[in-house]
Order: structure tokens, then C-alpha cells, then sequence
């Protein structure tokens, strides 16, 4: 798939907060919670993490897109599982370990983009994240890794932090034409596979008429390779030519009805002749809702009925879309909509969703509790309100007299929140406010592990110490009251302390922990 990738970027009157105090809360600085009145908007009826084993609905969440996609708080059933877009190798492709779009390894991913908090909260909601390898804009890690060994390493990272049992494997562009990537990766993932119980999805760009030779071939050598396929997603988007006049659904059709005699043909090559049925149990479709990157493509909310229709008569295992982050109509400010938007459709969706539209007929993903359950019936023990412990919580503890700034994060009863504005005395649970009109943000729970936030440093003497004489210009690095900072533009005799009374209007932001960290490997060097 080929998204556009775009990254987004009160009173205090009185006395100056303590900077060390601030850049705690801050989430500029932000690092890697349950339940909560402004939680999950629906809620499963028992907490458990589910399992792919019947044919499934998930749409693709594109993870480093900002504005974030809120995907831990599903706003209904068809958004309770998702596909987690991109997993690849670190941006210029060289190192051999996963990161998510190239720009967040899986520490800072967790820190950052709260992403293993979100994930928990959607699994405390009762549903479940599958991780997709690869995409239109990275290098996948195959491609990015020597061996097959160092692969599989760097799948099972990303596998065992999440713990997932379904990946999906999209590979496109030069990644697809590189046979001896997907030697190494078909390989990988075999052995992945001789450790633990892993669904594996190839998804793969199609024609009109099905898989393309480069896609016919990735198959191929899983199948050689003794992988287990649990099926091949389509890709049925972007086609690029002469469609005939036939609707983006027609089309949908068409390439599925190629794809499913190319794997007929491929497993009875590879000796393992499968029947019509479970064929067609092994093929996925993922359209790319409302406009297309090609123009004269545009997928409605009827081409998405009639997919829904054809998905459960020909019984395809399972359904996808690109992408949640864009499944809303745009803005009337969004005049030219044959330009493809990562944040919305393109088309008037009025009060339906595509997701609502795809995923309709289809059940919940069986479920795999999360506990045994008792020999006897057994009392159901009191909730208890969690005790937040300072030792074990990423962020200060929610305090009634403290002041916050938008984007700030606090603890409270075992979660954390994040700020939408300035705030004072407004607790984040408060049972009698509504969520729109909270201060406070439900980002999820902590976790097990976690420990207060330490502030990044670097050495002293590493910069200069601010002089309010001086002339900064925009990049220049100071430290100031030990922390590192940098310019954001021009300045002159603005302190650094004033991130404290406005972080967007300061000329001053602090340096993140990974940019700490490079200055410090550059020392070392």
C-alpha cells in the first residue's frame, strides 16, 4: 500500500515551574495503564485477546501518521481488531531491526506513540492487533537483513514485544523483485514457524486478472520453503489501466477470481492440492477506501457493499481496507478530493463508515482467554480502585493543586492521560464528565515493568550554557539548568525555562531521549 506519510506536528501567572518538574509531564519528552470513564466507547463482553481462526475483518492503521489514529478506543465492533502499519527497517535501510515507518524503533514507538499502551487498552477492550512487515515506503527487513537467521531475529523482536499470532507480510515494489530477499524471508519465517503458532498473510499487489509474476514467484518460494500460508491478501487498488468501465467491485472480483487459480495452480506444483473452498478461505482482499492514488479509481461505499456480499459467498478468509485513518468524508476546505488524502476518503460517506460497511456479517475473531477458568464457581472478588506507586508509573501522579499543559501526562488509578489543554483541579476519571468536555485524554494502562521517566542528559560541558546576551539561531544546541535544548528559530534573551508557559510559542524545545542518545554514541566515536 502506498500512503502518503505526513507527520503532524491557560493562565501561569505566578511562579515559574520547576523545568526538571515540567519536562516530567511534558510530551515532547514523553516515554513508554485500567478501565477509566473516558475509556473504550465499546467494550467487549469479556476482556480477551482473539484469535484469526474463522474469516475476520481488520482494517490497516497507519501507526506514525499524525494526527494519531485513536485505534485502543474502537468506536465499534468493526474496528475492535486492526492490521498495524509499517514494520520496517530503520529509514536509509541498512540496519537489520524493526522500526515502525522507518522513523520509531520499537523502544521509542513505546515512549513516543504510547503504541504498547495503546495496544493493551484495545486488548482490554477485547480486541486484538495483527503487525504488517513491509509497505510501499520502507525497506522491508528482508531486503534490509544478510541472512535468514538475522531475519527471523528481527521479526520474532517486533513478534514477542507484542505478542501477536497473526503477521502480514506486505511486500511490494523493489522489495518484491528481490529474489534472494524473499528467499531469506520465506525462510525466516519457516523457522518462526517451527517455534511457535503463527498465522502468516503474504499481502501482494494484483492486476485485473490477478497476481503479478513477481507475486506468483514470492508464493512460490514460501510454498517451496515450507511455510504454512494462512492466505494471500490482494492488494485490489491502484490498478493503473483500462478497468473496461467496470466498477472498483467488478474489478475486486475479477482479480480474486485470477488469484484463486493461481494458487490452485501453485499448491498442486508444490504437491499440496487444496480444494475450492479452502483456496478461497486463503485469499484476503484490502481496497483502498474512496479515491485511489490513480484518479480515475475510486472505491464508494456500493463498491464496498457488493465486496462485503461477494467476500462471504465466495468465502475469503478474510477482509481489510486502507485505512482507518482515512475512513471519514473530508472537510469542505478539502476542495480538489482526486487528491488522495491520508486522512480522509475522498468520497461523501454521510453517517456510514467503510469499516462499518466491510466488516458487516462478520463475527468477532474467536477468542483465546486470557485466564483459566475455575473448577467451581467462585465469588467475583470487589473492584479496587489501583493504587498509582510513583516507583512503578512512567509519569507524576495526578496532583489536584498542579498545573498541566496541553499535551501533558499524568497517572492516575492505573492509566495514563494526556492533557488536550491547560488544566487545573479536573481529575482526569471524574465519572460525571463527559469525555468531549474532559481536559484529559485516556491514553491507556500502565504497564507491567515500567518505571518513572528519567529526563535526558547529556555530559557536561557537551554545549555551552545559555547566556541571555547571546544570539541563538535555529538549530543551535545550550544546556540550561542541566538539560539539553535547541532552537527552534532565531532568539535572543529568551530562557529556555520558557517551555514552561508556552512549549509552542517558546523558541526553545528540549532534545529527546533518542537524540540525547546520538549525541552520546557521537562521543564514543
Amino acid at each position: 500500500m502506498s500512503p502518503l506519510r505526513g507527520r503532524a506536528s491557560g493562565p501561569h501567572a505566578g511562579k515559574r515551574l520547576s523545568l526538571w518538574r515540567l519536562l516530567l509531564g511534558v510530551g515532547a519528552v514523553s516515554v513508554v495503564a485500567v478501565g477509566g470513564v473516558f475509556g473504550v466507547r465499546w467494550v467487549a463482553a469479556q476482556a480477551v485477546v482473539q484469535s484469526f481462526d474463522d474469516p475476520w475483518f481488520a482494517a490497516y492503521v497507519d501507526v506514525t501518521l499524525t494526527p494519531t489514529y485513536d485505534f485502543g478506543d474502537p468506536a465499534d465492533e468493526s474496528e475492535a481488531s486492526v492490521v498495524l502499519a509499517f514494520l520496517t527497517a530503520p529509514t536509509g535501510g541498512q540496519a537489520c531491526e524493526p522500526s515502525w515507518g522507518g522513523a520509531y524503533s520499537l523502544s521509542e514507538a513505546a515512549r513516543d506513540l504510547d503504541l504498547d499502551r495503546r495496544i493493551a487498552r484495545l486488548r482490554d477492550a477485547g480486541g486484538d492487533v495483527v503487525l504488517s512487515f513491509g509497505g510501499a515506503a520502507g525497506v522491508e527487513l528482508a531486503t534490509a537483513c544478510d541472512t535468514a537467521d538475522q531475519t527471523r531475529a528481527a521479526y520474532a523482536a517486533a513478534i514477542d514485544r507484542y505478542d501477536v499470532e497473526v503477521i502480514d507480510l506486505d511486500i511490494e515494489n523493489d522489495d518484491l523483485a528481490d529474489a534472494a530477499a524473499a528467499q531469506r524471508r520465506a525462510e525466516a519465517v519457516a523457522q518462526l514457524q517451527e517455534t511457535r503458532d503463527l498465522q502468516v498473510w503474504l499481502t501482494l499487489p494484483v492486476s485485473p486478472t490477478g497476481l503479478t509474476a513477481d507475486g506468483i514467484d514470492q508464493v512460490r518460494q514460501f510454498l517451496a520453503a515450507g511455510v504454512d500460508l494462512a492466505g494471500v491478501n490482494a492488494m485490489t487498488m491502484d490498478y493503473g489501466v483500462d478497468l473496461d468501465g467496470r466498477s472498483m467491485a467488478a474489478v475486486n472480483d475479477s482479480a480474486l477470481e485470477g488469484l484463486h487459480a493461481q494458487l490452485d495452480a501453485l499448491y498442486a506444483e508444490a504437491d499440496d492440492a487444496q480444494a475450492d473452498a479452502v483456496l478461497w478461505a486463503k485469499i484476503g482482499t484490502t481496497p483502498m477506501i474512496g479515491q485511489n492514488d490513480i484518479p480515475a479509481e475510486v472505491f464508494t461505499l456500493a463498491d464496498a457493499e457488493a465486496v462485503n456480499a461477494s467476500a462471504h459467498a465466495q468465502g475469503l478468509g478474510r477482509v481489510s481496507m486502507w485505512s482507518l485513518n482515512r475512513d471519514r468524508s473530508c472537510s469542505d476546505n478539502y476542495a480538489v478530493t482526486s487528491v488522495v488524502s491520508n486522512l480522509c476518503s475522498g468520497v461523501d460517506q454521510g453517517d456510514l463508515t467503510f469499516a462499518g460497511v466491510l466488516d458487516a456479517g462478520f463475527s468477532a475473531p474467536a477468542a483465546r482467554a486470557t485466564t483459566t477458568a475455575s473448577p467451581s464457581p467462585t465469588a467475583s472478588p470487589e473492584p479496587t480502585t489501583p493504587v498509582d506507586d510513583p516507583a512503578t508509573s512512567p509519569y507524576p501522579i495526578w496532583g489536584e493543586n498542579t498545573r498541566y499543559l496541553a499535551g501533558t501526562k499524568t497517572v492516575w488509578h492505573g492509566n495514563v492521560y494526556e492533557a488536550k489543554w491547560w488544566t487545573q483541579g479536573d481529575q482526569p476519571d471524574d465519572p460525571l464528565t463527559v469525555a468531549a468536555d474532559s481536559p484529559w485524554t485516556l491514553i491507556g494502562p500502565v504497564l507491567p515493568g515500567e518505571k518513572p521517566y528519567e529526563i535526558p542528559t547529556v555530559p557536561e560541558g557537551t554545549y555551552d550554557e545559555w547566556d541571555g546576551a547571546a544570539d541563538y539561531d535555529a538549530g543551535d544546541r545550550v544546556e540550561f539548568e542541566g538539560l539539553p535544548f535547541e532552537a527552534k528559530w532565531w532568539t535572543s534573551g529568551d530562557s529556555p525555562a520558557a517551555i514552561g508557559d508556552d512549549p509552542d510559542g517558546s523558541p526553545w524545545r528540549a532534545l529527546t531521549a533518542a537524540e540525547v542518545a546520538e549525541v552520546a554514541a557521537g562521543a564514543d566515536d
